[in-house]
């Protein structure tokens, strides 16, 4: 595709009609919402209590790898802790959360909770202040709950060492900020004739193009899909991360999005590839509706066990997908305890037949879970 006598996307006299090819698509629009309905078929068959432990587990995974993509690392405990707060959900005891981890939770919750409310200047602000809570992106100071004003040069998107940066992208000057979030906006909320899920791919490119802020544009935008994903669904409980795929296809997302910016307004190659991600998400979702089936079904197995606090936090541990394997060690530091006592706790659910050894070895020993219930 030619891209005329200009450098990217913005900068054509076309800009911002996107053109694409809806018969080219159809195929993979019908594809998603298959595996969509696949999805919601399951979940209709389970208790709310079951769909709220999905929810809070794809909620959770959204926080963390929508923030994982960008280079940061989040407490996945606290980010769990945050979200089960906040939306009533019983995990037992709740990890500590610092201001960061609930500044992302609230735009997250924000987005896909109030996703029929509309986008406004304001309310991306707060999304903004949100994820910055102290003014600073690592030691930069930047401008918070504001456009970018390009005081220190245009925005680029750059990669490599001072001296020898490639230039991947460049956003559009400050000074069309206004008129162009303004424009962005009004389409965002109002009626068009794109279908719901092509304009959630859309609306994810058009702010990625636009790069308001002087960071967290990427987090951003991806909050805005995942907002008109929800209006799509027609439902704000989340089941499904696109963040998390974008994730695991973390290199193929930034090329295909600088190919995008190089190319002309039509965009028929970015929405091919949204919807074959959003379909591998829905997809990957069936296997945390699958963990979550597992861990309900195992609590009931055991129900009638006397167990110990430090037992219950260690088994959902590993029910939640425990890094590694386990040892008495690692059980003494996770429970806060002394390794005589880890030994008990092992030893005794062992003979109860709740967890079985992997190998000999002394403290080296490894644990795991016996047969989990299917």
């Amino acid at each position: 595709m030619d891209s005329g006598n200009y450098k990217y996307i913005w900068q054509a006299g076309d800009w911002p009609n996107w053109r694409f090819d809806l018969a080219a698509l159809a195929g993979s629009m019908a594809e998603v919402s298959r595996a969509q309905g696949l999805l919601m078929g399951r979940l209709s068959d389970v208790g709310m209590a079951l769909r709220d432990q999905a929810s809070l587990a794809t909620l959770t995974e959204d926080v963390v790898k929508t923030s994982e993509i960008e280079g940061e690392r989040l407490n996945v405990a606290s980010v769990r802790s945050s979200i089960a707060r906040r939306l009533g959900v019983d995990i037992g005891a709740l990890a500590p959360v610092d201001r960061h981890v609930e500044g992302v939770v609230e735009m997250v919750l924000d987005a896909t909770g109030n996703c029929e409310a509309s986008v406004t200047p304001e309310r991306l602000f707060g999304w903004h202040a949100a994820l910055f809570p102290t003014g600073y992106s690592g030691l930069s100071r930047i401008k918070v709950g504001g456009w970018r004003d390009d005081a220190t040069g245009p925005m680029q998107v750059v990669s490599g060492p001072i001296g020898r940066q490639r230039v991947h992208f460049e956003a559009p000057p400050a000074d069309r900020l206004e008129a162009e979030t303004s424009r962005f906006l009004d389409w965002l909320n109002g009626g068009s004739n794109e279908a719901p899920l092509l304009k959630a791919g859309l609306g994810h490119l058009g702010f990625v193009t636009l790069h308001p802020f002087d960071d967290g544009n990427g987090r951003i935008a991806r909050a805005i899909g995942d907002l008109l994903l929800a209006r799509a669904d027609g439902s704000s409980q989340r089941f499904y991360s696109l963040s998390a795929q974008i994730q695991r296809e973390r290199k193929a997302y930034y090329e295909i999005l600088e190919r995008t910016q190089k190319r002309s307004m039509d965009v028929t190659e970015w929405l091919a590839w949204f919807l074959a991600t959003l379909h591998r998400a829905v997809d990957q979702a069936q296997y945390i509706l699958d963990a979550v089936l597992t861990k309900a079904r195992f609590w009931q197995r055991w129900a009638t066990t006397p167990l110990n606090e430090r037992q219950v936090k260690l088994l959902n541990k590993l029910l939640d997908g425990f890094e590694g394997k386990l040892t008495s060690s690692k059980w003494a530091s996770i429970a806060n305890c002394s390794p005589d006592t880890a030994l008990r706790d092992i030893n005794d659910l062992l003979a109860r037949g709740v967890l079985r050894k992997l190998d000999a070895g002394g403290r080296s020993t490894r644990y795991e879970l016996s047969d989990l219930p299917q």
